[in-house]
């Protein structure tokens, strides 16, 4: 590891965006030391060994077990035997558990904060919206899941004869694939609905990000969940990934669209179900009577959190030709006066993509863009004088097909720019993708701005923000259409998809069937006037 993670650096000449933050003193080694790595990998199954490297420097993290097809195997077994006894206690426990966990999370939030950007190479205050995310959904599902999960009564099919109830219970064993981008809110966020509803999980982290999820499940056994109902197990995606959807009773993949028709696949083969959430492509609307400034501010917060690294980040803007290049001279001198840095600490605006294969992907969208005749406003350049995976925040003009960014999802700090005449064209404009997972309109109107919202093809809209309202609201459904996944996360349908409904229906008095001395012929007339009396009492 390198002495020292924190650097200082001036912008230079032209102004591009490349000031960091100020400089620490802590080190990877302060932070990720044997003891700490020792700890958090004590009962993770794995035979073989493995490592993970911190984008800031390329240097290894830390060195961590490498789970085989066999100690999959095991760990589901391992995890079946714990999910019966965890399913028996009673929901209130479960959550109880949940809210332990949220005020540890947020007691302790600067060791996750610490790991979240030496595994990711995010900027701190982009790594907080993790700790946020985590929390929200802990006190959300620690307050509503025993409603969520209580019996329901229904009207039977003949009402007071017939009592109906429905039941949930738990799928079983839930297979969990994270990715790397959030490791902590995607990992232990999407799992805690799961645990509530008396489901174990076997998880597998992205190797790179592995940590982030490991002190997450220390947190929450401190807090009370028996180790055994959370396995983990960690090794490449495509070793290790479909073992895991091999077994479990229902499968919870977030990740890139490619892989999860894989997933998918695999999870109807074995007729087990699945959520999915993948990529998106995601638009920004700014309508003709937006307020600039706060479209601007809110456009960089939507285009380069977590150096765009974000399944529901901007990557189109589409702004009324009326007021374009205002909004474009804004934008762009925003977009310059962001530091980017790799300190432990607040104070960058942006740090590192988080793979060499994010950059190429980066640089090559943006090349082609640019020899193709595409306008750069600002940015465009890798920054290895800052750490070997620093992108600067790019905004392209001028973008059209059959150009790479203009349709394939980057998945980094670059966002074209579009001009539009009307609401309708804006409209069909952002809705022409296959994806459909996030999308933002910006007005001063909010009746216009919802019911433009209305027409656009996307799981969350967020009017005058860019992402964080719609996914930070999470009695709400967050998800994707079409290529950009299956089911939800958050509220009802968040929980409600790791159990099983049943329906109990007591029949009473009589039975559905000729009686009393009826034969067929008077039972089918009873039954006919009974139907007809059910409707004129509006029965449903």
């Amino acid at each position: 590891m390198t002495d020292s993670l924190d650097t200082a650096q001036t912008a230079p000449a032209d102004g591009n965006p490349v000031a960091s933050a100020a400089a620490g003193t802590r080190t990877a080694a302060d932070v990720v030391t044997k003891d700490l790595v020792a700890r958090l990998t004590r009962g993770v199954v794995g035979s073989g060994r493995t490592a993970n490297h911190t984008p800031f420097t390329g240097d290894v993290l830390a060195e961590l077990p490498e789970s085989t097809p066999e100690d999959v195997a095991d760990a589901f077994e391992r995890a079946r035997v714990a999910q019966r006894q965890w399913a028996a206690t009673p929901v209130r426990k479960r959550a109880a558990i949940l809210l332990r966990f949220h005020d540890l999370v947020l007691q302790r939030q600067a060791e996750v904060l610490d790991l979240i950007q030496l595994e990711t190479g995010k900027a701190r205050l982009h790594a907080h919206e993790e700790v946020q995310a985590v929390a929200v959904a802990a006190r959300h599902y620690g307050r509503k899941a025993p409603a969520y999960l209580k019996p329901k009564g229904h009207t039977g099919v003949v009402p007071t004869l017939t009592k109906v109830t429905e039941l949930r219970k738990p799928k079983g064993v839930v297979g969990q694939i994270a990715p790397w981008n959030y490791p902590f809110e995607l990992s232990v966020g999407d799992a805690l609905p799961a645990f509530v509803a008396g489901n174990a999980v076997v998880m597998k982290p992205d190797t790179e990000t592995a940590l982030t999820a490991l002190w997450a499940r220390e947190q929450l056994i401190e807090a009370g969940l028996p180790p055994e109902v959370w396995q983990v197990v960690i090794g490449d995606g495509p070793v290790v990934g479909p073992e895991v959807v091999k077994h479990a009773d229902y499968v919870s993949f977030t990740g890139s669209t490619r892989t999860g028709r894989e997933v998918a696949q695999g999870a109807a083969a074995r007729l087990v179900g699945c959520s999915l959430e993948l990529g998106g492509k995601n638009a920004m609307l700014v309508l003709h009577d937006a307020d600039i400034d706060k479209a601007a501010a809110g456009a960089v917060r939507g285009c380069f959190s977590s150096a765009g690294q974000l399944c529901i980040s901007i990557e189109r803007l589409y702004v009324h030709e009326s007021i374009a290049d205002e909004f474009a001279e804004r934008f762009v001198a925003r977009t310059k006066a962001m530091r980017l840095g790799n300190a432990l600490a607040y104070g960058a605006d942006m740090g590192s993509l988080v793979g060499e294969r994010q950059l190429e992907t980066v640089t090559r969208h943006v090349e082609e863009a640019v020899a193709k005749g595409a306008k750069l406003l600002t940015g465009g350049r890798p920054r290895p004088d800052i750490g070997p995976l620093f992108y600067e925040p790019t905004v392209l003009d001028g973008v059209q097909a059959p150009m790479a960014v203009c349709h394939e999802e980057t998945f980094g700090p670059v966002v074209s720019l579009y001009r539009f005449r009307a609401e309708e064209e804006a409209i069909a404009l952002a809705n022409a993708t296959p994806y459909g997972l996030n999308s933002s309109v910006w007005t001063k109107d909010g009746r216009r701005g919802r019911k433009v919202a209305a027409e656009l093809n996307t799981g969350t809209v967020n009017v005058n923000e860019s992402y964080a309202a719609g996914y930070g609201s999470v009695q709400s459904p967050m998800g994707g259409m079409g290529d950009s996944g299956l089911g939800r996360r958050h509220g009802s349908e968040g929980i409600l998809k790791y159990t099983e409904a049943q329906t109990v229906a007591h029949q009473r008095v009589m039975p559905l069937a000729p009686s009393f001395g009826m034969d067929d012929e008077k039972y089918a007339a009873f039954m006919s006037r009974s139907l007809k009396a059910m409707k004129a009492f509006r029965l449903r």
